[in-house]
């Protein structure tokens, strides 16, 4: 096998970074891509060579294709990581880069448009025997048609729009009277955002649990998988925090949901890292709810309870290297916080800006990834995640109480932040005791 000899990063800020360090620690060259607002982060200064790719807006830059193609053949690269976000999961972007004898490390342009499109995901897992949602097969043609489901299978129902992400085209309908409403402001929503206004409708999931499973495939057809994430903190659909394993997870559930995600992997033929997640209600029944042909925001608490690089091995899977198929579980537990740029005592808003003060937490089983210093202006034009820090520990318990130090020594000023937000969280009962589902958010209360 051919291991490549020089990986663009086509992403900016901690994933971009993170990227870079395996690359590095491979033995393997490394070329930033940035826009001007991104000069001076991290990302920039550690890689081998940086190629400016365009101004600070995204569509000019991180999202513009031939430049970022531009930027591979000037300085030679051989394959390009897309991170997640951005061009991950574009299938047009994998499908130009192979066209250009790049090696897009992630998934085929025919896996993330099978993937990417709700419908046709749920109809390809219904049909390998993975559990799904009840409900439509496929695009609801008209009002009349989705009417007649969702007597038929019973409210509440969840409206979904077939191209959606983060939130966007999604309605919870309770009851009859108020389905045509959501249905027209559903559609309307998801055409404004995407372009695209086809709707799917499922059975909606009281008390779920948002639990999703790590895998890897080979070009063989071989797939494993890495245990559990509970994803089940959320605002507004945006995950808040991760750990691993689930608080909720049973040693049967477990086995049951890797093997139907395994399943689900090698029904496709899936090749890479990629996410199976599934909504689990209150009896421990689990749907299928999507598949991420990219790596995942929260990949280090898998990382930290099973001792594993990722990113290592997506490469090694996109350099040919068969994967050993071994399953893996837990050993330790993980916690993850996502440390935002935002003001959560007015409604997370976004908090763009100069950090004046920067002091990362340390000590035995704390991670922090992050691309930002004491001196670095966080652009108003990206996503405002500036950190991730991750914990680790023999229990549950331990590791709560080391998030709480590890928070508590994590200085930021210059910039509000969420780490308030995530102080409280810890010395929450319900988050305390693993009693917490989807809805978690809608009743907790920030305390300024």
């Amino acid at each position: 096998m051919k291991m490549f000899k020089k990986i663009l990063v086509a992403n900016r800020g901690e994933i971009a970074l993170r990227v870079i360090r395996t690359v590095r620690e491979m033995g393997i060259k490394t070329v930033a891509v940035y826009s001007s607002a991104d000069a001076d982060s991290l990302h920039v200064k550690f890689a081998d060579e940086a190629v400016c790719i365009g101004p600070a807006s995204s569509t000019d830059s991180y999202l513009k294709i031939p430049n970022i193609i531009a930027a591979a053949e000037i300085t030679n690269a051989d394959a390009i990581h897309p991170g997640y976000g951005f061009l991950a999961e574009n299938s047009n972007f994998s499908k130009i880069c192979e066209e250009n004898n790049l090696k897009f490390i992630g998934a085929s342009p025919e896996m993330i448009d099978g993937m990417g499109d709700k419908a046709n995901a749920k109809a390809t897992m219904k049909a390998a025997g993975v559990p799904t949602i009840p409900g439509s097969e496929g695009i609801l043609e008209t009002y009349e048609e989705a009417e007649k489901l969702a007597i038929e299978i019973g409210f509440p129902v969840m409206l979904k729009a077939t191209a959606g992400g983060g939130g966007k085209g999604m309605r919870a309908v309770f009851e009859l009277e108020k389905f045509q409403a959501a249905w027209d402001s559903a559609r309307q929503e998801s055409a404004a955002a995407f372009g695209n206004d086809g709707m799917y409708m499922e059975k909606l999931i009281l008390e779920p649990r948002h639990i999703e499973i790590q895998i890897i495939g080979d070009s063989r057809g071989k797939a494993c998988h890495l245990s559990e994430r509970d994803c089940s903190v959320q605002r507004r659909h945006q995950k808040l925090t991760e750990e691993a394993p689930s608080p909720f997870m049973t040693d049967e559930l477990r086995q049951r949901m890797g093997e139907a995600a395994v399943k689900a992997a090698e029904a496709v033929k899936y090749e890479g890292a990629g996410t199976v997640e599934f909504l689990v209600d209150k009896d421990r029944n689990f749907y299928f709810m999507e598949m991420n042909t990219r790596i995942q925001v929260e990949h280090p608490v898998t990382e930290e309870v099973i001792n594993f690089d990722l990113i290592a091995e997506q490469i090694k899977v996109a350099a040919g290297i068969p994967i050993t198929g071994k399953n893996y579980e837990p050993t330790l537990h993980a916690i993850e916080c996502r440390i935002n740029a935002e003001d959560p005592s007015n409604d997370f808003r976004p908090c763009p800006g100069k950090i004046t003060t920067y002091h990362a937490p340390g000590g035995h089983g704390v991670r922090v990834d992050t691309h930002v210093y004491a001196g670095y202006v966080i652009p108003p034009y990206y996503d405002s995640m500036i950190a991730k820090l991750i914990v680790v520990a023999q229990t549950r318990e331990e590791a709560i109480e080391k998030m709480k130090r590890a928070l508590s020594e994590f200085t930021i000023e210059g910039v509000k932040t969420t780490i308030p937000f995530h102080l409280q969280l810890m010395d929450n009962e319900d988050y305390r005791s693993g009693n917490y589902t989807t809805k978690f958010m809608e009743d907790f209360e920030f305390k300024n």
